[in-house]
């Protein structure tokens, strides 16, 4: 006997017992024979519903471009999703392609979401579009503006008209070689503006470059305050075009400059100068010293290590972060503050003195600032101030620390006579729902004095939050925003001050 005999699944001529026995098995095997060829052949058959109809030709997409209300200008990084989750992201040009075949020719709702903007919510209060997407048609679509700062676009990053070109628009513009960055630090030098950022990604692996990379543009890199933004950077590249580290200092791990500042030396030169931290763990700092700009070899060299973890002291006043700005006090005294964001330390303003650790001195910045119209005090995180010739004050951007709806995504204003504060009241100005935007730079560097326009940037980002989803693209990149200080909202942060 055969072992399918054994097992009771064999099948003799001779055995009448052994067919009736086992004769429902075959019935079962012929049924699902037949269910699966007739599921087969169905499959094969016109779907019995009605369904999308797909373009009979060569596939064009549908035009969607959001605008400000306010001003028609566009908005970028508006969100449209499907209730199917199918996701769309307006470029710098305000600009989406609806490029999925299978939207095309029916009713589609659209939610609509974007930090800081926003359209009316229906009798159930969902805010959204329902759009009928055709090949090669457009529709614009109206968000209102709910935040104080108006969002400008993104400056670093890839795919920055990627929606638009799509649709056969803004062809002549080329993206820079990188997807992403981290924190800006900016320095006039040498009649150029120079731009450092953080750990930044690349398209070619997970692992990018982590020891600063940069650029420089022209002291006026950008045509207009206006959207659709058009940054042109010259990035420094190596031999393969890619972007590389300008600040490979000694020692394993990531190298992050702070406090980039040009300084004058003694004999009339100009040096640009930068403070390091290296990296380990966890965002752990376990060496920091000074570096200076090789302008020869367009990178950073090391200068002095002046600070070891295994040392056992605290980080001395002249390697803490921030972004330097400068100050003659009352009595004629030239500084070097840095803060990030209220100054926690000074220095004279020369290359020599910025050297010797005896020559910094340790701010007590103030902890907390008042939020104007409520009884409470905002404390800052992040951030940093400058000089403002159109409020003749001194003016902040910061970041909140633990704000809400997002813990580390809610910016404020604030104004104060001196730098050395006080600061207060301050005004919100932007907020990210469950996103983080840490480090905002202003950028003075930029402002005219006889304008009401401030710019300035951050990092956006899903790291911080709770389980936020990267918006592609957009995601751990700069967004440039426009603050209007002639704007009435402003008005409590500027009539405090005039009353005091």
């Amino acid at each position: 006997m055969s072992n399918l005999q054994r097992r009771g699944c064999g099948f003799s001529a001779s055995s009448a017992t052994g067919l009736r026995r086992y004769g429902w098995w075959l019935r079962i095997a012929i049924g699902c024979t037949v269910i699966l060829t007739a599921g087969v052949a169905s499959s094969q058959a016109p779907p019995s519903t009605p369904q999308a109809s797909p373009p009979s030709e060569a596939f064009t997409a549908y035009r969607v471009e959001i605008v400000d209300a306010e001003n028609g200008w566009p908005v970028p990084l508006v969100e449209l999703k499907t209730t199917s989750s199918v996701r769309f992201v307006s470029d710098n040009a305000g600009v989406i392609a609806v490029d999925d075949p299978s939207l095309l020719n029916q009713p589609v709702w659209f939610s609509v979401s974007s930090h800081g903007y926003e359209v009316p919510a229906d009798g159930f209060g969902f805010r959204g579009v329902r759009l009928t997407p055709r090949a090669g048609e457009s529709h614009t679509l109206e968000v209102q503006r709910t935040s104080i700062a108006k969002r400008v676009g993104r400056l670093t990053g890839s795919g920055l008209f990627a929606e638009s070109q799509k649709l056969g628009e803004q062809t002549e513009w080329r993206d820079a070689p990188l997807v992403g960055c981290d924190s800006v630090q900016n320095a006039v030098f040498r009649n150029r503006l120079f731009w450092l950022w953080g750990d930044t990604t690349l398209a070619r692996y997970p692992l990018g470059v982590f020891d600063m990379t940069a650029a420089t543009t022209t002291l006026e890199p950008f045509a207009t305050d206006e959207p659709p933004l058009r940054p042109r950077f010259d990035h420094f590249l190596d031999a393969a075009g890619r972007p590389r580290g300008v600040a490979d200092m000694p020692g394993d791990g990531p190298t992050w400059l702070t406090g980039v500042v040009a300084l004058s030396t003694r004999d009339g030169d100009e040096k640009l100068v930068a403070c390091y931290r290296k990296i380990a763990g966890h965002l752990e700092v376990y060496e920091a010293g000074q570096c200076v700009w090789n302008e020869s070899e367009q990178r950073f060299e090391h200068l002095q290590t002046l600070w070891r973890r295994e040392d056992d002291e605290p980080l001395p006043a002249a390697l803490r972060e921030g972004h330097p700005v400068r100050w003659t006090d009352p009595e004629g005294q030239r500084w070097i503050l840095v803060g990030n964001p209220l100054p926690h330390a000074r220095v004279p303003d020369q290359f020599q003195a910025w050297k010797e650790l005896d020559q910094w001195q340790a701010l007590k910045p103030q902890a907390s600032l008042p939020a104007a119209g409520e009884d409470r005090r905002i404390v800052p995180h992040s951030g940093s101030i400058a000089w403002n010739a159109y409020r003749k004050r001194w003016v902040t951007v910061f970041m909140e620390k633990f704000g809400s709806p997002s813990a580390f995504g809610t910016l404020w204003y604030a104004e104060a006579d001196q730098p050395t504060g006080p600061w207060g009241p301050a005004v919100e100005i932007l907020s990210h729902d469950n996103y983080t935007f840490y480090n905002p730079r202003i950028h003075s560097e930029l402002a005219r004095q006889d304008s009401p326009i401030l710019l300035f940037e951050g990092t956006y980002t899903a790291e911080f939050t709770d389980h936020a989803i990267p918006t592609p693209r957009y995601n751990y990149n700069q967004i440039l925003y426009r603050l209007d200080l002639d704007d009435p909202a402003l008005a409590a942060a500027v009539d405090a001050l005039e009353s005091r």
